[in-house]
C-alpha cells in the first residue's frame, strides 16, 4: 500500500485524526482514516495472587469500566514506557512496586491506530494514596483474586481490550514458572 497524500482533519491535546489517500498494489486508490496517539503503559498490580484493578466512568460505552491502571504522558511530556508505568501505578492507586517486569508490547486497535501498549508487572506494592486526574475523579480501585479477575474476564464484566491482551501476556510469562 503507498500514500498518495495525507491530512489532518481533526486534532485535540490527546489525538490527530487523519485521512489518508492510497493506491492499493493492484492499482486501485482508496481512502484510509487513522488515529494518531502516543503509545501508552498498562500496569498489572499484583498482590497475594490477586490484581488491583480500576474502575471508571467510559464516556464512548456509556458505562463504568474495570481495567488494568494505563495511561500515557500528558501532552508535551515524554519519557521511557518504565517511567510512565510507574507514574500510571502511582497516579491511579497509590502504589510504588518494589519490582516492575516488562511483560510485553500491544497494539490497541491496529486497524485504526499505531497506538501501543507497553505492559508491565508491577510487584512488591506499597500502598500511598492516588494523585489522580481531573477526568479520573470518579476512578475507584479495588482488589480481586486471580480466579475473581478471570471470571469477570469470561463473563464480558471486564471488556477493555488492552486489559484482556496483558492478563494473556500475564499468563504466557508464568506458564512454567508456577506462579
Amino acid at each position: 500500500m503507498k500514500t498518495l497524500s495525507s491530512r489532518v482533519v481533526y486534532e485535540n491535546p490527546w489525538l490527530s485524526l487523519r485521512e489518508d489517500r492510497i493506491e492499493r498494489a493492484d492499482g486501485s486508490s482508496g481512502l484510509y482514516s487513522v488515529i494518531d496517539k502516543p503509545d501508552f503503559a498498562l500496569v498489572i498490580p499484583l498482590e497475594d495472587d490477586g490484581f488491583h484493578l480500576v474502575e471508571q466512568y467510559r464516556y464512548p460505552l456509556g458505562r463504568r469500566s474495570w481495567e488494568f491502571p494505563s495511561g500515557a504522558f500528558p501532552d508535551g511530556r515524554s519519557g521511557a514506557p518504565e517511567e510512565l508505568a510507574v507514574a500510571e501505578l502511582a497516579e491511579e492507586t497509590g502504589f510504588t512496586a518494589g519490582r516492575l517486569e516488562r511483560l510485553g508490547f500491544l497494539h490497541s486497535a491496529n486497524a485504526m491506530t499505531g497506538e501501543g501498549v507497553h505492559v508491565f508487572l508491577a510487584t512488591d506494592l506499597t500502598p500511598g494514596e492516588p494523585n489522580r486526574e481531573e477526568t479520573e475523579q470518579d476512578m475507584r480501585q479495588q482488589w480481586f483474586s486471580r480466579a475473581d479477575v478471570e471470571r469477570m474476564l469470561r463473563d464480558g464484566v471486564i471488556t477493555d481490550g488492552p486489559s484482556l491482551a496483558a492478563y494473556l501476556l500475564f499468563t504466557l510469562s508464568r506458564r512454567g514458572s508456577g506462579s
